[in-house]
């Protein structure tokens, strides 16, 4: 069992940056990390994972402007975001997956196991 609670996000202008934090209540070393969103209206998706190495994948819309970065501390991932466009509005959550026997579907929100309470991230122009 994992707790995942997460901080950051707010509103932002076009163009800006957010960092979200993802703080897990236990060790992530044989764990997935995955960040997902869910736009208004619409189904959750993936935006972003690290699995248990150092591999990270990046969903099409948000690459090269989404970066996951760790903490310090083994049990915290975070979600840096730059150049923010009014389509990334969505709240966005952290997820967390037991890796040590594959890290496969990082971007599909049903394989996760572990979630986050979800932050709300508002991007206007």
């Amino acid at each position: 069992q994992v707790q995942l609670v997460q901080s950051g996000g707010g509103p932002v202008h076009t163009g800006g940056s957010l960092r979200l934090s993802c703080a897990a209540s236990a060790s992530t070393q044989t764990r997935c990390m995955g960040w997902f969103r869910q736009p208004p209206g619409k189904e959750r998706e993936g935006v972003a994972a690290l699995d248990n190495g150092a591999n990270t994948i990046y969903a099409d819309a948000v690459g090269g402007r989404f970066t996951i970065t760790k903490d310090n501390a083994d049990n915290t991932r975070n979600l840096e975001m730059k150049n923010l466009k009014p389509e990334d509005t969505a709240k966005y959550y952290c997820a967390a997956k037991d890796c040590r026997y594959g890290s496969s579907r990082l971007l599909v929100p049903f394989s996760f196991d572990y979630w986050g309470q979800g932050t709300q991230v508002t991007v206007s122009s």
